[in-house]
């Protein structure tokens, strides 16, 4: 199990661990153009993995999921070996969409195999352990990646998955057998590869338009008003091919349960909140006190540490029978809480108030994670774990990235109404060759936006507490058969 759980940091790690060693990286393959491609090293990950992400879950249960979790492992070191090999940003950028591929399954098929070794009650604790570990690879990334870039260099932020991640798919291809795979009848329809299609296509569209809206292009261009409209049609069209398709890959029954009814549009909403928590407290602490970039990870630490503890306790205490409905009540009330209090901040805080408010966040999420990944997964019949456990993890990267977009929205139209007349909002970037007085105008404009956006992400996390209150618990599942173990 833990070498399962450690592919799942492996995977959440390489999401953002290019940030720190960005410099170094283009400074070595293209110091003339790498700057124009550099975006491309993160979005290409994420728009891998995020279009995988239904059809993962479908495969694992019509093949099994130790064969998903395997070939998406074996897809991720690939990927890892070619970016640590890589001779221009083309190449690298190539070879971070196969690691995204890959890395996308880890983070969600990872959570089926551990279903699958874990009894139902006890699914709390290791489901709590996965999203705990995934948070704290969400900290830890930029953090690693300066170290390796600074003593190593670049290439070893990639090379460095290739030892645990060997040995993980060599012990878990002879050690774990799981009776999982080849349910369906062989006069049972395929999978719904068009669906598929479909949802991939949307999904990589819309973390598009999120990377493109207000930047690239303005909100309400022609460009981002047709891709916009064009998202919403492929959405809908996955929509319709759900309901017509005769094994589609995210079947819309799934809501037909009252558990998943209302535990996955929590799920969404808990990714559109945080969605304000991580960027945006960046955010402040480089533009209202003066941290500097690489520093500003370490303030994230309290927020970490806040998971391990709440994830621990509340998943020790479900698998000894404490009723899991109080402690997500608890998570949301807290994460709303947290988000709360941070659209309190002023210029001049001090940083050990905001680290008290993101200890407080992240104890929230901690409670949060793991119980709604187990209560989803015991009111999912069997032959549908699969989907329903990454239909978890797709609807919140669904809600992380409309939340990206919305928050972005409310901190540019309240900053740029709280700025002196004659600035405009590319003043921020040079704030610091200004006159005192104005700067410091600049600033509270920007924390202004900046608390807007937290006190956005309070309103969102209600909502979701009140979905909390609303769900209903299912019964936890008869126990599945053990997991057949050979000797390695």
């Amino acid at each position: 199990m833990l070498g399962v759980l450690v592919t799942l940091v492996l995977a959440v790690l390489d999401q953002n661990i290019v940030s720190t060693a960005s410099w170094a990286i283009v400074r070595d393959l293209d110091p003339v153009h790498g700057l124009e491609r550099l975006p491309w090293l993160v979005s290409a990950y994420a728009l891998a993995a995020t279009a995988a992400l239904p059809l993962y879950g479908k495969l694992c249960d019509v093949h099994g999921a130790k064969r998903v979790y395997l070939g998406a492992l074996g897809a991720f070191l690939a990927g890892s070996a070619l970016c640590g090999l890589a001779q221009d940003m083309a190449q690298l950028i190539a070879a971070r969409s196969l690691q995204g591929l890959g890395g996308g399954g880890l983070m969600s098929v990872t959570l089926v195999v551990a279903a699958h070794l874990t009894p139902p009650r006890q699914r709390a604790a290791a489901g709590g352990a996965g999203g705990l570990l995934a948070g704290l690879g969400l900290v830890a990334g930029p953090l690693l990646g300066g170290a390796f870039t600074d003593h190593a260099g670049w290439r070893w932020i990639f090379l460095v998955n290739l030892p645990a991640g060997l040995l993980v798919l060599v012990s878990a291809a002879l050690v774990i057998r799981l009776d999982d795979g080849g349910r369906r009848p062989p006069d049972r329809p395929g999978i719904d590869y068009p669906g598929a299609a479909l949802v991939a296509a949307a999904s990589v569209l819309l973390l598009l338009v999120v990377e493109w809206g207000g930047g690239t292009y303005a909100w309400g261009s022609p460009v981002m008003l047709g891709l916009v409209a064009l998202d919403v049609l492929l959405f809908a069209a996955f929509a319709v091919r759900q309901l017509t398709a005769a094994e589609p890959v995210m079947p819309l029954t799934l809501f037909r349960d009252p558990t998943l009814r209302v535990a996955l549009p929590l799920q969404f909403l808990t990714g559109f909140g945080m969605a304000g928590g991580l960027l945006y407290t960046v955010i402040y602490l480089q533009a209202a006190l003066g941290i500097a970039a690489t520093e500003s990870g370490l303030y994230l630490v309290p927020m970490a540490a806040g998971m391990v503890l709440s994830g621990a306790v509340s998943g020790v205490l479900i698998a000894r029978g404490a009723a899991p409905k109080p402690f997500l009540v608890a998570g949301t009330a807290l994460m709303a809480g947290a988000m709360a209090l941070m659209g309190l901040l002023r210029s001049g805080t001090s940083p050990w108030t905001l680290r008290l408010d993101l200890l407080l966040l992240g104890a929230g999420l901690g409670l949060v994670l793991g119980i709604v990944i187990m209560l989803v997964q015991n009111a999912a019949p069997p032959e549908r774990l699969g989907v329903a456990t990454t239909a978890v993890r797709f609807v919140q990267v669904l809600g992380s990235a409309l939340g990206t977009a919305v928050f972005g929205v409310v901190l540019t139209r309240v900053t740029e109404a709280r700025l002196p007349p004659g600035v405009t909002a590319g003043d921020l970037s040079r704030a610091g060759d200004l006159a005192p007085g104005l700067r410091q105008r600049l600033v509270d404009a920007l924390v202004s936006g900046v608390d807007a956006v937290f006190v956005t992400g309070a309103a969102v996390m209600g909502l979701a507490l009140l979905l909390a209150v609303l769900l209903r618990t299912p019964e936890a599942a008869a126990e599945p058969p053990p997991p057949v173990r050979v000797p390695a």
